[in-house]
């Protein structure tokens, strides 16, 4: 950095500043270079006449805080003077003393220690992590406000290339182009710089700098939300990832549009830690669009899975005609078919509001067009047929005859519908005791609570338990199952079983299976009411391995009744994997 400064007015300069900083201007030298020295880019040669200045500065307590040593580096007409002066025996000293006011070029002197940053030399009184704090900050005020920086020197507050870059993060400051963001009525306009987002992403690059590069000082994205836009300049500018559940899909938009990958990859590991049954079929539709095949996957696994739940879901209505069409078409749909023929009624109701049109019967029939073969009615349960769908006046009068000889008749006619069952899902049963085993006086139930806690490596739906039954002859129990994480229930249901009086588990289910995510602990919970005792398990393992899922077993606080890992009850957890 050049200045312009007087011989004379250079130390007042100095001073001055060491003033407004609460330092003391405590002692200088002056002596001529004697050495080559490099300082950057700048060699200073042997003899060449220079001011050293080494000012040692303190705090208003004395204690010494900063040695820092300047150059003052005379011009070339300057030089030769100096070197006539030289050579009648006069100092260095001297010689600078008597040389008439000139300008001077100032070198900060580089040691070989590590370098500090301003913050570390003068340490501002803030508490810790200030700089921190002051970016967030300004993060904060950028996000809302728009705000430009007002402090002359804010490159100071900001020790790193990273933090001092981020300050540029929706800023006017220093900006070379804006982009008015949004579909009309709902824009936002946001200020750019050319050289950072061509940086971090080569369609800003291609758009700026490349052949065909358009000098446009203002640019209109009308199909990227305001928001999205923002999280992906805030990753560009800050290298910050903030996801938000509601705006996660179109950020996901603008990262796939702009080809910021790492983004995109956080984006949809977002989606696939909050997938569930609420929001799986839209994500199912997104998934296709976006072309992410392993968020489709596990869009399916919760679908199968927990489908009554995604299918009674009012996501599942937001969905497009071929995502709709893909669902009905699976195989593997855990659900009953009541439950898939009342989902596609919901969604040609909704389909039709988007389509403006009434939704008359004959409408949402005409919305649903083919897709309404694939709902697999002969495979209704005959009651859920006769006080359903045939009721609901979606089948034309041919159709509802046809499908009640089908239940009755013993020559059946054909049918457009399909009529061939869903496999759906089988489940897996994962077996904890090696042995099981009765006595006299165990294993006995009045109210007690029998729980065990688990965990998972990988994602699961448990969709019940199996029970331990009289040890006794036949008896009929009365079960309270429960599922619980940190003490929240996720699932629970009351029901009876009939056990026959052999060591054979028997199955209890929940309502809906329950999603369990992996490296967790849960609390598996039962209650029995039951007059006569069963049997009770044995030889309990820490550790079982169940096809590809690992299962791990630890005694819970919740047990009042004696279960534990090495023998109890609830031998076995029944899960979709």
């Amino acid at each position: 950095m050049r200045q312009d400064w007087c011989s004379g007015a250079a130390y007042g300069l100095l001073r001055h500043w060491l003033q407004r900083s609460n330092l003391t201007w405590v002692r200088k030298a002056c002596r001529r270079v004697v050495r080559p020295l490099r300082f950057g880019s700048v060699l200073i040669p042997l003899g060449y006449p220079a001011l050293q200045t080494s000012i040692l500065m303190v705090d208003e307590k004395e204690k010494n805080m900063k040695c820092l040593t300047f150059f003052l580096m005379l011009p070339e007409t300057v030089k030769n003077r100096s070197k006539k002066s030289s050579k009648k025996g006069n100092s260095s000293s001297s010689s600078s003393s008597k040389l008439p006011p000139v300008c001077y070029e100032i070198i900060t002197l580089k040691t070989k220690k590590k370098k500090k940053m301003a913050a570390d030399i003068f340490p501002r009184k803030k508490p810790a992590n200030t700089n921190t704090t002051a970016v967030q900050q300004y993060h904060q005020q950028n996000l809302n406000n728009n705000n430009t920086i007002p402090a002359p020197n804010w490159q100071g507050l900001y020790p790193t290339i990273r933090e001092r870059n981020a300050v540029m993060f929706n800023n006017d400051l220093m900006a070379d182009v804006h982009f008015v963001v949004g579909p009309p009525g709902g824009t936002q306009r946001l200020p750019g710089h050319k050289y950072v987002l061509a940086v971090g992403s080569s369609v800003f690059h291609a758009m700026f700098y490349g052949e065909l590069a358009e000098d446009k000082d203002e640019i209109r994205i009308p199909d990227v939300e305001p928001a999205a836009f923002l999280a992906m300049l805030k990753y560009i500018y800050c290298d910050e990832i903030d996801l938000a559940a509601d705006t996660v899909l179109a950020t996901l938009y603008a990262a796939k549009k702009y080809i910021v990958p790492h983004l995109a990859r956080a984006c949809v590991n977002f989606l696939e830690t909050s997938l569930s049954a609420k929001n799986a079929c839209v994500l199912l539709s997104q998934s296709c669009l976006f072309e992410e095949p392993d968020l489709t996957q596990r869009c399916w696994e919760v679908i199968d899975a927990q489908a009554e739940l995604a299918l009674k879901s009012e996501g599942f209505c937001d969905i497009d005609f071929q995502t709709l069409e893909s669902i009905l078409r699976r195989e593997t749909l855990n659900a009953k078919e009541i439950v898939v023929f009342e989902a596609a009624l919901n969604w040609a109701e909704v389909e039709c509001q988007r389509q403006e049109l009434t939704a008359t019967i004959e409408n949402k029939r005409k919305v649903l067009g083919k897709a309404l073969y694939l709902i697999r009615i002969p495979t209704m349960a005959l009651d859920d047929f006769a006080n359903g769908a045939a009721q609901s006046g979606i089948l034309t009068l041919n159709e509802t005859n046809d499908i009640f000889l089908w239940y009755t008749a013993a020559k059946k006619p054909e049918l457009q519908f399909v009529s061939k069952p869903r496999k759906g899902l089988v489940p897996q049963r994962c077996h904890r005791f090696q042995s099981c085993a009765y006595r006299s006086n165990q294993w006995r139930y009045r109210g007690r609570c029998d729980s065990i806690q688990f965990a998972v490596d990988k994602r699961v739906f448990i969709a019940g338990f199996g029970l331990y039954g009289s040890s006794c002859g036949s008896a009929e129990y009365s079960a309270k199952i429960e599922l619980k994480r940190q003490g929240v229930i996720l699932g629970q249901n009351l029901s009876k079983y009939f056990s026959d009086g052999s060591s054979n588990t028997f199955p209890v289910w929940f309502e809906y299976p329950v999603q369990i995510e992996p490296d967790t602990f849960y609390t598996a919970s039962v209650i029995l009411d039951g007059n006569e005792l069963s049997y009770f398990g044995q030889e309990g393992m820490t550790e079982v391995q169940c096809g590809k899922v690992t299962v791990q077993f630890q005694c819970s606080s919740d047990s009042t009744n004696g279960t534990g890992v090495q023998g109890g009850q609830i031998p076995e957890l029944i899960f979709y994997a």
